[in-house]
């Protein structure tokens, strides 16, 4: 892996973390305001989870 495809990659993460605050406002602030009420086990058992399939699809795609 090089620079440039890490930078893609970034810039690319970027994109899908704007997508839903920049064209569903309305519905990502009522999911921010429901993923705050939740326990920090709750939260870090989903960040586990997604990390697994992003592990997974990275193995996959090596």
């Amino acid at each position: 892996m090089n620079l440039d495809t890490l930078i893609i990659a970034i810039a690319i993460a970027f994109l899908i973390e704007g997508f839903f605050p920049a064209f569903f406002p309305n519905k990502w602030q009522a999911y921010v305001a429901k993923l705050a009420q939740e326990s920090t086990t709750n939260i870090r058992n989903i960040g586990l989870f997604i990390m697994a399939i992003g592990a997974v699809i990275l193995f996959v795609a090596i």
